[in-house]
C-alpha cells in the first residue's frame, strides 16, 4: 500500500467514524456507553462447581464485582464431552467439550426478570500425550470454554443494557 493509498484509507476511516457518531453510535465502553451501566451493577450467583467459578471469574473481570448489585445474574451450565478424533485402531486422540449456559438477569429492586437468554460454544483438546498431559489439556480446555462463554454472556448483557431499567 503506497503512502497516498494509506492516507486515503485513513481519511475514509475517519469519515466513517464521523458518520457513526452522527447516527447516535456510542462506544460500549466509552462515556455514556452501555457497558458503563453494567460495571459494578451485576451480582453473580454462587458457583456450584469449578466451571461456575471460572465463568463468574471472567464475568467479574469484564464488568466488575458487585455483591449487592442493581441486577442479579443467575447461570446454569450444561456440559457434554465426547470423542472427536480417533485413530484407525480406535484410540481417541481428541475430545470435544460443548457447553450451554442459560442465564437470567433480574432487577433486584423490582424482582422483574429483564433478560433471559443462553449462549453456547465448544472447544477441543488433545489426548495424544501422557495421562498427566491429557488431564492438563482437558483442564485448560474447560477453562478456555468458560472464558468464551462468559465473554458471550457479557456481550449479550452489553447489547441489552440500553433496554434495562435505569
Amino acid at each position: 500500500m503506497s503512502w497516498c493509498d494509506r492516507r486515503a484509507f485513513l481519511g475514509a476511516l475517519g469519515a466513517a467514524g464521523l458518520a457513526l457518531a452522527g447516527c447516535g453510535f456510542t462506544p460500549a465502553y466509552g462515556p455514556g456507553g452501555a457497558a458503563g451501566a453494567l460495571t459494578g451493577a451485576v451480582a453473580l450467583s454462587e458457583p456450584e462447581d469449578r466451571a461456575g467459578y471460572l465463568l463468574n471469574r471472567r464475568i467479574e473481570e469484564r464488568i466488575g464485582r458487585a455483591p449487592a448489585g442493581r441486577y442479579r445474574l443467575e447461570t446454569a451450565i450444561e456440559t457434554d464431552t465426547g470423542d472427536f478424533g480417533t485413530t484407525s485402531t480406535g484410540s481417541t486422540t481428541r475430545y470435544r467439550i460443548a457447553s450451554v449456559v442459560a442465564f437470567t438477569l433480574t432487577d433486584t429492586t423490582s424482582g422483574a426478570e429483564v433478560l433471559r437468554d443462553s449462549v453456547e460454544s465448544f472447544t477441543d483438546y488433545s489426548a495424544t500425550g501422557s495421562a498427566v498431559a491429557t488431564l492438563a489439556s482437558e483442564r485448560d480446555a474447560r477453562e478456555r470454554l468458560m472464558v468464551i462463554l462468559a465473554d458471550r454472556i457479557v456481550d449479550r448483557l452489553i447489547l441489552s443494557a440500553t433496554d434495562l431499567p435505569g
